[in-house]
C-alpha cells in the first residue's frame, strides 16, 4: 500500500504511525504486556537532572536556551518515527507509567541494553533496519533498485503505487516538522551575539530544509569562543543496523566550559604525528587528519533523539562528513556533567566489584576522562576511504562500519595516551588509564549487541582475553590487569582494525564479529554479578527549562 502520497495532509501523530515497521502491529493485540514487572526495567537506569551553571550568561543568551530545546523536542519526535513508527498508537495503548517511562527511554517496545529484545509480549523482532526501510524489504532488493539515492544518509526507502521501491528525502517525509525547526533555529540566530554562531543556526536552519548539511558543518567547525552550541539533526547511523546508511535525528543542546577546552586545545597538534605512527602500513595511514581539529569540554542540558536512546552519549566527534575530517578536521565534544554521573553512578561500583582490590586504586575520574576524550580523537585517524577503490569505509563495511569504526577509537584511543604520556604530553600513572580503560569495557558491555560501542567491547574483550590483558581470578570473581600484555593486545588489535578498514574487508569484519563480538559465559557472569549488586546500567536524564531554572 502507498502510505505516501498522502502524509502532508495529515497531522503529525497520523503521520508517524504510517510508517510504522509492520512487526509492530503485533502489540495492539498483546494487551501490553510487558515481559518482566516494569518497576525492574527501568531499574538499569539511574536517574540524574541535567542542568549546569548558566549565571555567566547574557539575557539573550537565556532566552537563546528554551528555543533550541523546543528545536531538540522536534527531532526527537523525527527519531521516534525512525526508529518505530507508530509511537501515538503505542503509547496510547499503555496504562502503566512505569512501562511508559521505559517505552519512551527506548523510543520503542525493544529493549537497547538487551539487544533490542521485546520487552512486550506479542511484539516481533525490531527490523534490522528500524523505520528507514520497509520492514519485509530484503537486502538483495535493496542492492537491485536503480535508485540513485538509496544510499544518502537522508532518505526514506519506501514502496510507491506500483509496489517497487522509492526513495523519500527526509526534508519532504518531515515537511511540517523541520519547517518548524528550521524558524526556531533563525530565531535563536537573532538572539546570538556571536557572529559565527549566528551563522552556523542559520545555515543549519537551511539543512534541515534542503538535506544539505555540509555547509552547516563547515560553518560549526569555524566557531571557537561561543558559550552557547547545539548539535541538531540527522547525524549518526548506529538506529540503522540493516546497512549502516541512515542518519538519524538528534540533538544536544550545549555550554561551552571555556577554561577546560583551553586546556585540551593543544592535543589536536598532535594528530599528524600520531598518524604516522600507526602500527600498519603506509597505504593504511596515508590520509592526513585535519590540522583543525578541535577539543573542547561542555556541559549539555539538553538531548534528545538518537543520543537519548537507551545508553547516554558523553562525548562526541564530528562531523561525520569524510570530506569535511579531511578538509576542516573534526570538533571532539567532552560532555563534562554526563561523563561525571556515569563515572560516579556506575563506573566506580563496577570496579568495586569486578577490579582487583589492590588495582582499585587506579580508576580515576581523570583517566575516564582522557579514556573517553581520546576515543573522540582516535576517530580522526586511520581512513576514511578504502585503499582499494571500494568506496568509503562506511559503504564498504556496511551494517559493520559503525561497531569497528567504535572499536578503533577505543583502542587508538589507548594508543594516544601511551604516545603522548611518553612525550610528556599527559600526566599520571599509566595504570590509572589502563585500569580504568579495562573497568570501562564491562559498563560498555552492557549496552548489549544492539549497540555499536556495546558490540566493540565485546570483540576487545574476547581478544584480550585470548593475548593474556588481564587474568580472572574464579576466588575473588575479580579481574587483574597485566599492564605489558594489555599494550601489546591493542597494538595488535589496532593492525588488525585499521587493515580489515582499510581493505573494506565486509567478510573479514562479519567473521570478526562473528567469532568475537558475543558474550561467553565468564563475562556473562561478571555481568550478572553487577546486576545482583543494583548497579544501574546506565543514566536517564531529569531535563528541560523547568530543571534549568529558565
Amino acid at each position: 500500500m502507498n502510505r505516501l502520497c498522502f502524509l502532508l495532509l495529515l497531522p503529525l501523530s497520523l503521520i508517524i504511525a504510517c510508517g510504522a515497521p509492520e512487526s509492530t502491529d503485533q502489540e495492539a493485540d498483546s494487551g501490553l504486556e510487558p515481559t518482566a514487572p516494569p518497576n525492574e526495567l527501568v531499574e538499569k537506569y539511574v536517574p540524574f537532572e541535567l542542568t549546569a551553571d548558566l549565571s555567566h550568561l547574557t539575557d539573550q543568551q537565556r532566552q537563546m536556551i528554551p528555543l533550541l530545546i523546543e528545536a531538540g523536542k522536534i527531532m526527537d519526535t523525527l527519531f521516534w518515527y525512525e526508529a518505530y513508527g507508530k509511537r501515538d498508537s503505542l503509547m496510547g495503548l499503555i496504562q502503566n507509567d512505569t512501562l511508559r517511562q521505559f517505552v519512551q527511554i527506548n523510543y520503542g517496545p525493544w529493549d537497547r541494553l538487551n539487544g533490542n529484545q521485546p520487552f512486550i509480549k506479542g511484539v516481533g523482532p525490531k527490523p534490522a533496519g528500524a523505520n528507514f526501510y520497509p520492514a519485509d524489504m530484503t537486502k538483495e532488493a535493496f542492492e537491485n533498485a536503480e535508485l540513485q539515492d538509496k544510499k544518502s544518509l537522508y532518505t526514506f526507502l519506501r514502496y510507491d503505487k506500483q509496489g517497487q521501491l522509492t526513495t523519500v528525502p527526509y526534508h519532504v517525509q518531515f515537511e511540517a516538522q523541520v519547517k518548524a525547526a528550521a524558524r526556531l533555529l533563525r530565531e535563536a540566530a537573532a538572539l546570538a551575539e556571536y557572529d559565527r554562531l549566528k551563522n552556523y543556526l542559520e545555515l543549519r536552519a537551511d539543512a534541515l530544509l534542503d538535506d544539505d548539511y555540509q555547509p552547516s558543518d563547515l560553518a560549526w567547525l569555524d566557531m571557537q569562543d561561543n558559550a552557547i552550541d547545539v548539535v541538531i539533526g540527522p547525524i549518526e547511523t548506529y538506529e540503522d543496523q540493516l546497512f549502516g546508511y541512515k542518519a538519524a535525528h538528534e540533538c544536544y543542546v550545549l555550554l561551552k566550559d571555556m577554561e577546560w577546552s583551553e586546556r585540551l586545545k593543544k592535543y589536536a597538534a598532535f594528530l599528524p604525528s600520531l598518524q604516522e605512527g600507526l602500527p600498519v602500513p603506509p597505504p593504511y595511514k596515508a590520509e592526513k587528519p585535519g590540522r583543525d581539529a578541535q577539543l573542547n569540554a561542555y556541559d549539555v542540558v539538553y538531548y534528545a533523539g538518537d543520543c537519548n536512546a537507551g545508553s547516554k552519549t558523553i562525548a562526541i566527534n564530528l562531523p561525520n562528513d569524510e570530506e569535511v575530517q579531511l578538509q576542516k578536521g573534526t570538533r571532539r565534544l567532552q560532555l563534562k556533567n554526563a561523563m561525571r554521573a556515569k563515572f560516579d553512578k556506575i563506573l566506580v561500583p563496577i570496579a568495586d566489584q569486578l577490579i582487583a582490590e589492590d588495582q582499585r586504586q587506579y580508576i580515576t575520574f581523570d583517566a575516564f576522562f582522557g579514556n573517553t576524550m581520546f576515543h573522540e580523537v582516535a576517530h580522526g585517524l586511520g581512513i576514511k576511504n578504502t585503499i582499494n577503490g571500494r568506496g568509503t569505509v562506511r559503504e564498504a563495511l556496511k551494517e559493520h562500519a559503525s561497531a569497528l569504526e567504535e572499536g578503533k577509537a577505543d583502542i587508538l584511543g589507548l594508543y594516544m595516551i601511551k604516545q603522548l604520556h611518553e612525550r610528556g604530553e599527559i600526566e599520571g600513572d599509566l595504570k590509572d588509564y589502563y585500569t580504568t580503560f579495562m573497568a570501562g569495557i564491562f559498563r560498555s558491555v552492557r549496552f548489549g549487541a544492539s549497540s555499536a560501542h556495546g558490540k566493540a567491547n565485546m570483540i576487545r574483550f574476547n581478544f584480550f582475553q585470548e593475548q593474556g590483558a588481564f587474568q580472572y581470578d574464579e576466588e575473588t570473581e575479580t579481574y587483574r590487569v597485566d599492564f605489558d600484555k594489555l599494550e601489546a593486545a591493542s597494538a595488535a588489535l589496532s593492525e588488525r582494525i585499521l587493515t580489515l578498514q582499510g581493505d573494506g574487508d565486509y567478510q573479514g569484519v562479519a567473521q570478526l564479529v562473528e567469532e568475537k563480538g558475543k558474550i561467553g559465559p565468564q563475562l556473562q557472569a561478571s555481568l550478572d554479578a553487577l546486576s545482583d549488586a543494583g548497579i544501574p546500567v546506565d543514566i536517564v536524564f531529569e531535563q528541560g527549562v523547568d530543571v534549568l531554572g529558565l
